[in-house]
């Protein structure tokens, strides 16, 4: 039945106490109560766990104070909130960052320094947090600290997942995935808030009913509950005691342990509830090869919505009562990628079956508060789900859809009187023998705004993917390009170079990146450039430590650090990457490298464990390493490295020792990209195709400083057809020989075979990654920025000029362009004491 207008009593405030200083003694005294008294250690070893921990409490104090200002804050005022809803968020490590944006890290190393202990080796104690894969995760990490920067009361919505993504082991060149316990030590930021659970549900059947005014109503019964238990971690502004919110939800089962089913012997079934419920939140992107994996992936999604929309929903009735009239006035829910495109039919169901709304009362309010951000170009990755499975999991939910998608084809029809192939193609529903929903779709019609991530990405949204959608609705379309935020990558990655920038032009870039402009003025400083490549030099230094611990392989910082990290995936073309290796190898092998500028290759990414052919190109790379790393020839020359287990602290130390950042995906698959933004700003040079966010780095870099190779977009469709990549190979040498030695098994002795599935998908003329007609190009690009490097000073230059230009790629900018066209939210004003 729907819910009785009733506003919920509000909860009496505590007395509010006076704020814990931020001094060295301070800090000491709150290490040592937690650290003797809460977690009842006696004596401080370098090598405890509960070290971490107790800093991270006497942290957390400081976060809690601010935490509940702002909450009171945006309480008091009733701000417009916004509600960002990701499947991941790849936060990393917090500490670090957490004492940056509270400015207490001097502080606190002075006060662990009195008892022998070294922050610097604290950081490395903390686990990543499992809460991501890849770029998509780390920039709703990035967008959530620029909210809070820019004291946006935002709050991020996610899952709190068990075991994460995998943890990356290789094992003779193949990638085996282990789980990702970084839970297993407790994970202290978080706050547990069982009093805001919610209840999700799946199955059953729609039952319908008349209310008491005579209307059709319906309900959702017979269903299998799941609960959703929130976890709240804080996000701290930088130096403006702005602390928002990222609420994580846990599965957990309404009825966890069965007694007599465990008193009866029949121990599994005492938990079955229990195990199927928590396996909901048990890992990021569950294998999909499989119905049960979909299954569960689709779970996952609708969980996440269910969860965040009743939660929001929470909010409103505790402050307003069940008066929505004003709901979509106050409150805006950003849908990361469309992975949670099912809110909007979930939004739909909890106005009308919940809260007694009527169709076109709920439709409004759903249409003014859902705005819809699009990550990819790949049509796979628009999340199309069986009709039947919507059916057995979500019956209730595909009544809501195919009622959204009649009164949607007959809006079509009114502006397209006749045209059933556009109603074909534009349907939510894919019709066919299993006929499919499209989520991507769902998003656009139920959102007042679409938007994708970089301005090539926006315009191909517009006039290919989705170009039906804006010749009706073109006012809903727009472009936000992406960002990264400086304090974390920059500030607190690469200090040495954070402090130089800031010895020259002052810190106020650590708020307003294109401050950063004024170090061009600098780019031809002698003094300057020695300074900014010992800098680099260190940083290297610090790489190649990390390098050789983790793989046993000694590099040479005296070489050019190539840098390719990133999820491994074909459109990516780690591939093409190795392809030149091997004629650079080849190249030495002959007699020819004596114009070889000295090269370290660094590759890192993780395969998604049922994408085959990914995981087939990390054991290429692996076996073309193992054979180039052992040859005397090599040495001092070339050296190849995977990177193992690459996250975010591996970026950390990646990016700000990086020569040379590799962008290399095939233009116009590459919505993009996060990581040539994250390395361009550590004075990386890019070499890359123009693709995602390359084509407005090298606008704002300038060409000169940009090493650009590969087929543009529209030359890669006027090739349809007419693609003959074999030939291609023919009619270069280099091209050939390098085919040659991957045919030939002289990287696989003893694996008859292995490479067989790469060599044909370069020679197969369907190959929509373009490998080999961009491989001549992207050998010549390689070799205009190894003859660069050797000239030291106007490397140099051009790497402070990156740095100078990355300003337009802060995700603080992304947020204001958010904020000022789509959110339109009031900054947060703390009030005072």
């Amino acid at each position: 039945m729907p819910a009785k207008s009733k506003k919920q009593a509000t909860p009496t405030a505590l007395p509010r106490r006076k704020d814990l200083p931020m001094t060295a003694d301070a800090i000491l005294k709150d290490f040592s109560h937690y650290f003797g008294r809460m977690l009842g250690r006696r004596s401080v070893s370098t090598e405890s766990p509960f070290i971490y921990q107790a800093v991270v409490y006497a942290a957390r104090d400081r976060l809690m104070e601010r935490w509940g200002k702002t909450s009171d804050a945006i309480e008091a005022r009733d701000y417009r909130r916004v509600s960002y809803l990701s499947l991941e968020f790849l936060m990393g490590r917090l500490l670090r960052n957490a004492l940056l944006n509270l400015s207490i890290e001097d502080e606190t190393a002075a006060a662990l320094n009195r008892i022998g202990l070294d922050l610097e080796d604290i950081y490395e104690r903390e686990k990543d947090a499992g809460l991501g894969n890849g770029g998509l995760g780390r920039l709703a990490a990035c967008f959530l600290d620029s909210c809070a920067t820019l004291a946006l009361p935002v709050v991020g919505y996610g899952i709190r997942y068990q075991y994460g993504m995998f943890h990356q082991r290789i094992d003779n060149g193949y990638q085996v995935e282990d789980p990702d316990s970084w839970l297993r030590e407790g994970f202290p930021w978080e706050i547990e808030r069982i009093e805001y659970t919610q209840t999700v549900k799946f199955g059953g059947r729609s039952n319908s009913y008349t209310d008491n005014a005579g209307v059709t109503r319906f309900q959702w019964v017979d269903t299998h509950d799941v609960l959703a238990i929130p976890f709240d971690v804080p996000v701290p502004g930088y130096e403006n005691d702005i602390v928002n919110t990222l609420r994580l939800w846990s599965a957990s089962a309404t009825d966890g342990f069965d007694l007599e089913e465990f008193n009866a012997g029949s121990y599994v079934d005492a938990v079955a509830s229990k195990n199927a419920a928590e396996n909901i939140t048990m890992v990021l992107y569950p294998n999909a090869e499989t119905e049960n994996g979909q299954e569960l992936r689709l779970r996952q999604q609708y969980f996440l919505a269910s969860a965040s929309l009743q939660d929001t929903i929470r909010f409103w009735i505790l402050h307003h009562g069940n008066d929505f009239s004003e709901f979509a006035a106050k409150n805006c829910f950003q849908l990361n990628d469309t992975h949670p495109a099912v809110a909007v039919a979930e939004l739909m169901r909890l106005l009308i079956d919940e809260h007694g709304l009527d169709w076109d009362a709920a439709w409004d309010i759903t249409r003014r508060t859902m705005a819809y951000t699009n990550h990819t170009l790949l049509p796979e990755a628009l999340e199309m789900w069986p009709v039947s499975m919507f059916r057995r999991l979500l019956p209730r939910i595909l009544d809501i859809i195919y009622e959204i998608n009649a009164r949607f084809i007959a809006e079509i029809s009114q502006r397209w009187p006749g045209d059933n192939e556009r109603v074909r193609r534009m349907s939510l529903i894919q019709e066919g023998n299993d006929p499919m929903l499209r989520m991507a779709y769902l998003a656009i019609v139920g959102s007042y705004s679409v938007n994708g991530v970089a301005a090539l990405h926006s315009r191909l949204l517009r006039e290919g993917l989705f170009s039906d959608f804006a010749e009706l609705w073109p006012e809903k379309f727009n472009n936000k390009t992406n960002g990264v935020t400086q304090r974390r990558w920059l500030a607190a990655c690469n200090k040495d170079l954070a402090e130089l920038i800031s010895e020259k032009i002052g810190s106020d870039w650590t708020t307003e990146l294109t401050q950063l402009q004024q170090l061009a003025t600098f780019a031809n400083d002698a003094e300057f450039q020695e300074r900014w490549r010992s800098v680099k030099n260190r940083n290297k230094a610090r790489l190649a430590s990390d390098i050789e611990r983790k793989t046993g392989l000694r590099v040479s910082t005296d070489t050019i650090f190539d840098v390719q990290v990133k999820r491994i995936h074909e459109y990516k073309r780690q591939l093409l990457n190795l392809l030149h290796v091997v004629h650079l190898y080849d190249r030495i092998r002959r007699g020819k490298g004596e114009a070889i500028v000295p090269r370290t290759i660094i590759i890192g990414g993780k395969a998604a464990p049922g994408y085959t052919m990914a995981k087939n190109i990390i054991k290429c790379i692996n076996n073309v390493a193992r054979v180039i790393n052992s040859d005397p020839a090599m040495a001092g020359k070339l050296q190849l490295v995977f990177y193992p287990d690459y996250n975010v602290s591996a970026m950390e130390l990646i990016c700000p020792a990086a020569d040379l950042s590799e962008q290399i995906s095939t233009a116009g698959k590459e919505a993009s990209g996060t990581g040539n933004m994250k390395l361009m700003m550590n004075g990386a040079l890019t070499i890359g195709t123009l693709d995602g966010a390359n084509v407005e780095i090298r606008d704002a870099v300038g060409a000169e400083n940009f090493f650009l190779f590969g087929l543009t977009v529209e030359e890669i469709a006027a090739l349809h057809g007419q693609y003959e990549p074999q030939a291609i190979i023919d009619k270069d040498d280099d091209f050939k020989r390098v085919m040659e030695l991957l045919d030939s098994g002289h990287f696989n002795r003893f694996e008859p075979a292995l490479m067989d599935s790469i060599t044909q998908s370069i020679r197969e003329p369907a190959d929509a990654w373009m490998i080999a007609a961009d491989f001549r190009s992207f050998v010549d690009a390689q070799a205009a920025a190894a003859t660069a490097y050797t000239d030291e000073p106007h490397w140099t230059a051009m790497s402070i000029l990156n740095t100078a230009a990355s300003g337009r790629f802060s995700t603080d900018r992304t947020m204001h362009d958010y904020n000022d066209d789509i959110w339109h939210l009031e900054p947060v004003v703390l009030a005072k004491e």
